[in-house]
């Protein structure tokens, strides 16, 4: 693993224009350090907690809890057959009180809140603390709780996440380590998306060999309160918040064309493309290639504009593509 790039005094324009271009992950030193909510963190956890309160609405937070013998690890039971964390729900004030009495604790429940939207639950604190490399209706998402552990996963979007209290440990994979990361189910996941199976802490290499080639690729970084973090679009990534009481705030974002989601057309390519003969799998590649990833050039270049049709680069065209595609699967 080798250390990840790192910036200091990042603004929009660096952003856009030198970190963002180069497609690797970046850690952003100190980018939120003035953050209202960063300030109240150097002082305690208590003054942190204080400063939340002020801002919330009484609606309940969603939370995961594992047992303590899962150590943190938010995975799957032995055998794979569910999660080893249970869902939960309470209001703010009695999760925050229980980090608190935690923080001491040899082998505390794992608890964390995850993902939820800040104006839903803290209306107000969003717009006292706000990165401005971004739009402004990028809206940011809370996470919080004691020392876990998250499986190596990926985002459909890209993101940025800053470290408000503890400390995080961010471990990056490339999107084309995806074969030496040995991905779980579909169906059951931690995440949203396929996590990695290994263990990142005391990874298997028995059973899981090419992921020692994955850990040569891999990208690694700690963060400290004010410090924050550029994820790339599907850079797998594994957290391990790293103190009693942890709070980070992300953004995520897809500047991306909205014509429907890549991720419904690999559910619909293992359907239909997967279990065919190994000719027709190799033909359908090849059609792919062509098409969609443009390994021979631009495929319409041959074409007056008249006539390309559903290859066309317009909105209408592109439209009129995703009509007729409602209307085939409607017929599955």
């Amino acid at each position: 693993m080798k250390a990840m790039a790192e910036y200091q005094r990042t603004d929009r324009r660096r952003f856009e224009e030198e970190i963002r271009p180069a497609g690797q992950p970046a850690v952003l030193r100190g980018l939120v350090a003035d953050w209202p909510a960063v300030q109240a963190t150097q002082r305690s956890d208590e003054e942190l907690f204080a400063y939340m309160r002020g801002f919330y609405n009484d609606q309940p937070i969603r939370a995961i809890v594992g047992e303590p013998e899962i150590e943190g690890r938010f995975f799957y039971n032995a055998d794979v057959t569910e999660l080893n964390f249970r869902p939960a729900a309470s209001p703010l004030g009695p999760f925050l009180d229980r980090l608190l009495r935690d923080r001491e604790h040899p082998r505390p429940y794992a608890m964390a809140v995850q993902s939820t939207p800040v104006p839903e639950l803290l209306p107000g604190m969003e717009l006292e603390n706000r990165v401005d490399l971004l739009d402004a209706d990028v809206v940011p998402r809370l996470w919080m709780g004691n020392a876990t552990r998250v499986a190596t996963h990926y985002d459909l979007k890209e993101n940025i996440g800053c470290v408000v209290a503890g400390r995080r440990r961010f471990t990056l994979f490339p999107p084309g380590q995806i074969g030496n990361l040995y991905p779980g189910p579909f169906e059951l996941t931690p995440a949203g998306t396929p996590v990695s199976m290994v263990d990142l802490a005391a990874p298997d290499l028995e059973n899981y060999p090419r992921f020692a080639v994955a850990l040569e690729a891999a990208q690694v970084a700690e963060l400290e309160p004010g410090d924050a973090i550029y994820i790339p679009f599907q850079w797998w990534h594994a957290v391990d918040s790293l103190a009693p009481v942890n709070l980070f705030i992300n953004y995520w974002w897809n500047p991306a064309p909205d014509f429907g989601n890549p991720y419904d057309a690999l559910l619909h390519g293992l359907l239909t493309i997967r279990n065919l003969p190994d000719e027709q799998r190799s033909a359908w590649r090849a059609m792919f290639d062509h098409y969609v990833f443009g390994a021979n050039g631009d495929p319409t270049d041959h074409l007056p504009p008249h006539a390309r049709g559903f290859l066309g680069a317009s909105p209408q065209d592109l439209w009129r593509v995703r009509a007729t595609l409602k209307q085939r699967l409607g017929e599955l």
